[in-house]
């Protein structure tokens, strides 16, 4: 049996998208799918993997607009939200400082 997952199309296991805008304030924003889709995230209720624990917005420092990341979506009484952002250069960011 063929293995019908695209893996080049969801590295990862993740959707792939752009931070289309970032509010590091407010600790939310827009992440754009691949398809053009723009989805909402916001603190705390989003995961950015590889981020250190703890804090108010763990792993915002690995974030920055224009930024191609992994993401994955989940429903929420406001409707489809980002839960988990795979960042790409996430340790290439904290390595560089």
């Amino acid at each position: 049996m063929a293995d019908e997952f695209d893996h080049e199309r969801f590295p990862g296991n993740f959707y792939q998208g752009m931070i289309l805008r970032l509010d590091r304030a407010r600790g939310r924003g827009i992440v754009r799918s691949h398809s053009g889709r723009e989805i909402y995230f916001e603190f705390p209720f989003v995961q950015i993997v590889g981020a250190s624990l703890g804090g108010r917005m763990p792993g915002i420092e690995l974030l920055r607009e224009g930024d191609v990341v992994g993401f994955d979506v989940g429903w929420t009484s406001n409707g489809l939200r980002v839960t988990t952002i795979s960042p790409r250069n996430a340790a290439d960011r904290l390595r560089d400082g």
